[in-house]
């Protein structure tokens, strides 16, 4: 969407702090030992505290409040039985509507303490992601966007997952425009962002082949060589000066 009026960007920062704040508590429960489930009920309890609901479940029926996705598996992993251990890669995507507004954030977290080669990983995620949103200024392309993500991710010897992507967001979870994690030739990635726009970015990158495939869960994307990967993720709003965080905690 496009946010014309201050009350529709309130509304937006509204859903972007129950989203923000959901994946810090979630955050810190993620040890050694506890269980995805556990870690969806509590992201399930910060959505009805601020009357929010899941975006995957209103939207797509998702068979959990957000994805909880371990080590290889890049997105949209389900929560249920499996039990946390330490040294894992856990991401955790949340999604949220709250009064006809929708945000959507991500991060990959290191279950206690990383291995040399997995700091490596996350720190790229987040540089990559940090690349995208200094990119995203009145005027640029959506491919000026998803260049900027792909230099740095290469440049830290990782590579992304092309057809995985951002998205339009606000009114509904997923709108235009496709936000592209490359410099794509499609004819839609030389959209010119205006101020005001609002959409995700969030680069979705793997250690090894970036190639994947669904599990047999119908949901979970994971790499095709077992490689691991990692997911961050903000809304962001266009604006003169530099791209609005929608989806951190001060927004």
């Amino acid at each position: 969407m496009s946010v014309d009026t201050p009350e529709e960007l309130e509304g937006l920062q509204r859903v972007g702090r129950v989203v923000a704040e959901t994946i810090a508590a979630v955050r810190e429960a993620a040890v050694p030992g506890v269980t995805t489930a556990e870690l969806d009920a509590i992201a399930e309890a910060v959505f009805e505290r601020h009357g929010a609901r899941s975006g995957p479940i209103l939207t797509y029926d998702y068979p959990g409040s957000i994805c909880l996705s371990i080590d290889d598996e890049i997105v949209h992993g389900i929560p249920g039985s499996r039990v946390l251990r330490a040294g894992q890669l856990l991401t955790i995507d949340v999604a949220a509507e709250l009064d006809g507004f929708h945000a959507d954030a991500a991060t990959t977290i290191a279950i206690g303490e990383p291995s040399p080669e997995a700091d490596r990983l996350l720190a790229a995620g987040r540089r990559a992601l940090a690349a995208g949103i200094e990119a995203a200024r009145p005027g640029a392309t959506l491919r000026d966007v998803g260049a900027a993500i792909e230099a740095t991710v290469e440049w830290d010897g990782f590579h992304v997952a092309r057809e995985l992507t951002g998205h339009g967001i606000g009114r509904k979870m997923h709108e235009p425009p496709t936000v592209f994690n490359w410099p794509a030739p499609f004819e839609e990635a030389s959209e010119r962002l205006t101020e005001g726009l609002v959409f995700t970015i969030e680069p979705m990158i793997t250690a090894g082949d970036p190639q994947f495939a669904a599990a047999a869960d119908g949901w979970t994307i994971r790499s095709l060589d077992g490689a691991r990967s990692t997911h961050e993720e903000h809304t962001v709003m266009v604006r003169r000066g530099g791209a609005l965080v929608l989806t951190d905690s001060v927004a």
